[in-house]
């Protein structure tokens, strides 16, 4: 497996295309609130994208609609925005976006919480996010690309949450989607060897019960089988000299 060694031209492109994410993605949190469609929000973001020069990938993919996937608790990923799902209050509201600037990709996932919250809740999705910062503490040169798979899944079930094994996180650069795959559970020390330059996009996909999970018939939106609330974050991280350079979030990259 060859993966793609970034330079950096590319990154000062990839780090562009991420911050401006992070903007667009932090700016829209004050709207995810009960009574908006989640097409609403869709297309809120892709006039902030557009204003911003990013590119969707997601949009005109494998006939794809639009520019995010916006899931709804027990949907754990790839939700498609409709107007007649409307957010309520307790929802459990995960967006995903990728764009590209100038030709490169940044890729993100949030879990937004609706008033009022459940601290239950509160706790599982914080625990995804303390799963996705344990994989990025592996992104580091001469670290094998298991070492991150097997850091989020043992940060996940130490706290008893289910991983989803059948979607992963991915390589990213001058295309959405590079090698390699990034598994979410696995045993460390196998896989390529992290080199300086490479692209990840990280995004750990958990549940509260069970990790089972199927397509539903619109052929995109992905849920849990028992029905369990699902949470999704993701970062786009370049392996740098002084460890991981978290380009999706502010003040980070």
């Amino acid at each position: 497996m060859i993966v793609p060694i970034l330079d950096d031209v590319s990154l000062t492109k990839m780090k562009t295309a991420g911050h401006l994410l992070a903007e667009i993605l932090a700016s829209i949190e004050a709207k995810i609130s009960a009574g908006i469609s989640t097409l609403e929000l869709d297309s809120l973001i892709e006039k902030k994208l557009d204003a911003a020069k990013l590119i969707p990938g997601s949009k005109g993919y494998m006939g794809y609609r639009h520019a995010t996937c916006i899931s709804l608790n027990d949907e754990v990923v790839h939700g498609i925005p409709a107007a007649n799902k409307v957010i309520q209050a307790g929802d459990v509201v995960k967006i995903d976006v990728c764009a590209s600037y100038q030709g490169y990709f940044a890729d993100m996932a949030r879990t937004f919480l609706v008033p009022p919250v459940n601290p239950n809740v509160q706790r599982f999705v914080n625990v995804a996010q303390m799963a996705l910062d344990k994989g990025i503490d592996e992104v580091v040169i001469g670290n094998k690309l298991s070492d991150i798979s097997a850091a989020i899944q043992q940060e996940v079930e130490r706290h008893g949450f289910g991983v989803v094994r059948d979607f992963a996180g991915h390589g990213i650069g001058k295309s959405m989607h590079e090698v390699p795959e990034i598994l979410n559970y696995g045993s460390p020390g196998k896989g390529p060897v992290l080199r300086r330059g490479m692209g990840l996009a990280l995004e750990p996909m958990i549940t509260m019960k069970g990790y089972r999970v199927y397509i539903a018939p619109d052929g995109w939106t992905v849920k849990t089988v028992d029905g369990s609330l699902a949470a999704h974050v993701e970062d786009t991280v370049i392996i740098a000299d002084n460890g991981p350079m978290i380009i999706t979030r502010l003040g980070r990259g």
